[in-house]
């Protein structure tokens, strides 16, 4: 047998490498894995235990043992502390509060979001975050007295959020994944500001937010079921654009492309290779019509968030006094969850979550050129645990990215023959074993990069 030359056989290893980390394996063995532990019979117990407080409103009692939001939330906490004894202490919860007067809170209340941590080995700085929100409502929403089950609005986010620390605790990733039950969305968002506030206080690069609102029913108003879609809302021009900013992307496109609406993407991807008959409708909305949820805090912030909502809608189960009338059954109580469904919902939660703390952090610094040219050339910054590149493009009126090229180790690649003009672009970092972050559209309007951070880009 003929010995290579050793100059030959390191080329041809090198490129071998080189041939794997382009064409990445489009399915990862622990995500279907993940995917495959969740438990609906775990959410339906969690979601029984905060009907049974009979009031999770926000106003409502904060010393008893069995009503109110104030046990609602120690029970929430005693959870969170017993799967870090599981673990080994992998999870540190804390409790960042807030003491809150406002047209919804007419007296000093204290608002208090329940949070567990689980810290990045890696890049602990890099933060992934599922949240929902524990308070409920009935049709008055100052009526913090009357029962207000909340099972579905939103006692079934917060069980997708339970179901993804017990799941995810048991493994270790590169970056931090924050679990986070909060308070006083129904009096005007309170607990998603408080927990930005203490994302903020803390450094984190929140790099996505998976805000669960509305999450564990199929029925809808027309008493069709679908089981077989989830809506993911997602902005399109970034809350703290700034003027200069928005004069640029009024001009040269990423009215489409936030880091928000290409997480929305990213999660669509997910669904599609790891879920069975259940689809990601992406919405270019921030939310529902009118209404909203914690997730938009965030944005206020500046950290990349999308909500997450049932596809199927039934008003009759939201913000609704229990009652009978005319046959019709009002309010939000367990009867109207679909806990197979709620399933799926975290599944795509579990998976996105991981694949999102396996992967390198998403570029910085992305920036194009290519004006009054047959070519196109993109450049970024290293990612500290990338292995490589990949450049992606595609119509201005397609809804996914359709084309890509890899980029190896390089941090600048030309497009020959791919005319910047006709097409929206962006690079993802992808790791050594495979695992890619989401698309990051160049200059300020795809970055995911908060205001006020060091690395965020110039305008």
């Amino acid at each position: 047998m003929r010995t290579l030359p050793l100059a030959l056989a390191g080329l041809l290893l090198a490129g071998a490498t080189a041939a794997q980390a382009q064409t990445p394996p489009a399915e990862h063995p622990l995500l279907h894995q993940l995917a495959g532990e969740v438990r609906p019979e775990r959410m339906r117990a969690d979601i029984q235990t905060m009907v049974d407080f009979g009031t999770r409103h926000t106003l409502s009692e904060t010393r008893s043992d069995t009503r109110g939001i104030g046990a609602a939330r120690r029970w929430v906490q005693r959870e969170f502390e017993a799967l870090s004894r599981d673990c080994g202490g992998c999870l540190t919860v804390v409790t960042p509060s807030d003491t809150v007067t406002g047209r919804r809170v007419p007296t000093p209340t204290e608002v208090v979001d329940v949070v567990a941590i689980q810290r990045g080995t890696g890049d602990p700085n890099r933060v992934i975050i599922i949240s929902g929100h524990l308070d409920s409502r009935v049709t008055d929403v100052m009526n913090f007295t009357d029962d207000a089950p909340g099972a579905n609005d939103d006692a079934s986010g917060v069980a997708a959020v339970l179901e993804a620390a017990r799941i995810l605790s048991k493994h270790r990733f590169d970056a931090t994944l924050v679990f986070a039950a909060l308070s006083g969305e129904e009096q005007g968002l309170l607990g998603g500001k408080i927990l930005a506030d203490y994302a903020r206080a803390q450094g984190w690069r929140v790099e996505a937010n998976l805000n669960n609102h509305i999450v564990g029913n199929s029925e809808g108003q027309s008493g069709v079921r679908d089981t077989t879609r989830v809506r993911v809302f997602s902005e399109g021009t970034k809350t703290v654009e700034t003027e200069a900013q928005e004069e640029r992307r009024r001009y040269n496109g990423g009215e489409v492309d936030s880091s928000s609406r290409n997480l929305a993407r990213f999660i669509d991807v997910m669904a599609d290779r790891y879920l069975t008959n259940f689809d990601v409708e992406m919405i270019y909305r921030t939310d529902r019509y009118g209404r909203g949820g914690d997730q938009v805090e965030m944005l206020r912030a500046g950290f990349p968030a999308v909500r997450i909502s049932e596809g199927a809608e039934n008003y009759d189960r939201q913000h609704q006094d229990l009652r009978v009338e005319d046959g019709v059954h009002y309010g939000d109580t367990i009867e109207g969850v679909d806990f197979d469904y709620l399933a799926q919902v975290a599944r795509l939660n579990i998976v996105s979550m991981a694949a999102l703390a396996n992967a390198p952090a998403t570029p910085l610094g992305v920036t194009i050129e290519g004006a009054v040219k047959p070519d196109t050339t993109l450049g970024w910054q290293a990612v500290p645990g990338a292995a490589g590149y990949r450049v992606w493009w595609r119509p201005t009126t397609a809804a996914q990215w359709t084309h890509s090229r890899w980029a190896g180790e390089a941090t600048e690649i030309t497009l020959p023959g791919v005319v910047i003009d006709d097409y929206f672009f962006g690079v993802s970092s992808v790791s050594e074993d495979g695992y890619e972050s989401p698309v990051v559209f160049p200059g300020p309007s795809g970055s995911f990069v908060s205001v006020g951070d060091p690395a965020a880009p110039a305008s």
